[in-house]
């Protein structure tokens, strides 16, 4: 067959969706961002937005941000407009899990199509640097006086450093339904906050506050790992005394009533992401943990994480 027939008729069964996404140079991917510029899941969205162009398997990526109740407004608008659509993505993770959660909104993440999860990262709770608070003890000492008086910022309610705000007030015998939390829509506006000593204390992943730690405007008091993070001179919250260790994820879906042949397609996609040079770039930048998994497995971990929230966020006097 000649190069120009063969192309022709390529095109014709592209046109009739007879060949397979894999199958020939993706269409131009939509990217849903459940969160305003700046923070964790905006990261993440964009750079494996750009991973997917650099392993070969996406023409282009658009992106889009809607931020608000920890992604339910983003992850409507993706429910509701993206039905069936092979080329759509969304950004989620523990972050939307715990929001539903709290928030009960009218459309939850099962509506939508599991494809995988992507890293892992734990909260690094900062001050800013003038801050009179100078440690986490200090910070415990100032919220047993008076809860109120201590304002915690972060993501929407029901985000990973909402919750261990509250594992941490329980663990000291503070009433976990006295903090004053005050959730942001996006990382970019935490951060402000936090520099503009608007809040006393701000949590969120390492990789929004690096550059503020590096320059000196903001002073990490804890993380909430294990053990302290590789490179990273952070006390973990345990080693002072507080049992409270606590991570975020974050994964990709795809689209409502996909079919399974466009679910396997997406996961191809990603997985190839994963092992390109911009991925690897990515996590070494921003201090993620690799935690990919994806399809079945990957469904029902979010099951599990669901029940495990749950079960927390009713433990810390959250539900």
């Amino acid at each position: 067959m000649r190069r120009d027939t063969f192309l022709k008729s390529l095109a014709a069964l592209a046109a009739t969706g007879a060949v397979p996404m894999s199958a020939h140079a993706a269409a131009n991917l939509k990217m849903m961002i459940p969160a305003n510029p700046g923070g964790g899941w905006d990261t993440t969205g964009r750079a494996l937005g750009k991973a997917l162009q650099d392993a070969g398997v996406a023409s282009a990526v658009s992106f889009e941000n809607k931020g608000g109740a920890a992604g339910a407004i983003g992850l409507a608008q993706f429910v509701n407009a993206a039905k069936g659509d092979g080329n759509s993505l969304m950004v989620m993770g523990a972050v939307m899990l715990g929001g539903i959660i709290t928030g009960k909104p009218p459309v939850s993440v099962t509506q939508a199509t599991p494809l995988a999860r992507l890293t892992s990262e734990y909260n690094v709770f900062v001050v800013p640097a003038a801050s009179p608070l100078k440690s986490m003890k200090d910070v415990v000492e100032q919220m047993k006086k008076d809860p109120g008086s201590v304002k915690w910022g972060g993501g929407s309610r029901g985000s990973t450093e909402h919750i261990a705000a509250a594992m941490l007030a329980r663990e000291v015998g503070v009433d976990a339904a006295k903090i004053n939390y005050v959730p942001f829509r996006g990382g970019g506006e935490a951060v402000a906050a936090i520099l503009g000593n608007n809040v006393s204390v701000g949590g969120s992943g390492y990789s929004e506050f690096q550059q503020y730690i590096e320059a000196g405007k903001m002073r990490a008091i804890a993380v909430t790992s294990g053990a302290r993070l590789k490179g990273i001179n952070i006390p973990t919250m345990k080693e002072q005394g507080y049992n409270v260790e606590l991570g975020n994820w974050r994964g990709v879906y795809g689209a409502p009533g996909i079919t399974a042949e466009q679910r396997r397609a997406l996961v191809d996609m990603i997985v190839k992401a994963t092992k390109s040079k911009s991925w690897a770039e990515a996590m070494e930048k921003n201090a993620w943990t690799p935690a990919l998994l994806t399809g079945k497995e990957f469904e029902d971990f979010v099951d599990r994480e669901f029940a495990s929230l749950r079960a927390t966020m009713v433990k810390a006097g959250m539900v």
